[in-house]
């Protein structure tokens, strides 16, 4: 059995390597310890979800749990590693508290719609994406309270968007094999390559700024303030561009789904 000071010795990868060999509780705890840093910071990154019905040590006390559960289910094998792994499993559970709890307020929700309707409105009249000092100006508002209502505005698209695909993919009539293992029922494993060669296809039919955002924040996992800086532009600027991305891709797969009802 390893001691403390062993433990504290071994880098993570030694870690989860003991882990998968042994399960040894000590060698689980000490893997906890050293990745909690990643729940509090994705808590924190996402505290806009959350704020009004929890809070932060609720999130970190449960992110701890995806961590626990994560390790018995992490394969190193697959080529992934296993902070991006963890960071993804976490973001989804706060994700799915929030759809629990339906946290988006109705002044949230009217806002989308103000901003949607102003935008849509001076893009006829400009030809043109309208600046945020535009929106807000038309809507009558500053631009600290349009900017904080966009901010908002992206995270009830980003929520929404992502309700729409689990909703449509629990929908969809198939048989699956028995089994307890998700990833050996070939039928689940067909419909989510064909769910993300839909999604593919939506976001190719972005525009490139907004291909670039979507992949920077999705796949690269990089906050708002990391986009803007490197695509030179203001952060309300990388908001308004990923909010339009993700609305185009709603109406795209709401437009597929509905071809195939």
């Amino acid at each position: 059995m390893e001691t403390q000071i062993e433990l504290e010795n071994m880098t993570n990868e030694e870690l989860l390597t003991e882990y998968r060999k042994t399960h040894g509780l000590r060698v689980k705890q000490e893997l906890v310890m050293r990745y909690v840093y990643i729940v509090r910071s994705i808590a924190i990154q996402m505290r806009d979800v959350y704020v009004s019905f929890a809070q932060l040590d609720d999130i970190v006390n449960e992110g701890v749990l995806v961590i626990m559960n994560a390790l018995d289910k992490f394969d190193p094998e697959k080529n992934v590693k296993f902070e991006t792994y963890i960071s993804k499993r976490i973001k989804g559970m706060v994700i799915d508290i929030a759809r629990k709890q339906d946290w988006i307020p109705r002044s949230v929700r009217k806002n989308a719609r103000d901003i949607d309707e102003v935008t849509t409105k001076l893009y006829n009249e400009l030809g043109r994406t309208p600046t945020p000092e535009e929106v807000s100006r038309d809507m009558n508002i500053s631009l600290e309270k349009y900017q904080e209502a966009q901010r908002k505005t992206t995270l009830y698209n980003v929520l929404s968007l992502d309700a729409f695909l689990d909703e449509n993919g629990e929908n969809k009539k198939a048989i699956y094999l028995p089994s307890k293992d998700e990833d050996e029922q070939p039928e689940l494993s067909c419909l989510r390559k064909e769910s993300n060669e839909i999604v593919a296809d939506g976001i190719k039919s972005l525009k490139e700024n907004e291909q670039l955002v979507i992949s920077l924040y999705y796949v690269e996992e990089l906050n708002m303030k990391q986009i803007a800086e490197i695509l030179h532009v203001s952060e309300p600027r990388v908001s308004q561009i990923h909010a339009n991305a993700v609305k185009k891709l709603k109406i795209y797969l709401q437009k597929v789904y509905g071809e195939e009802k």
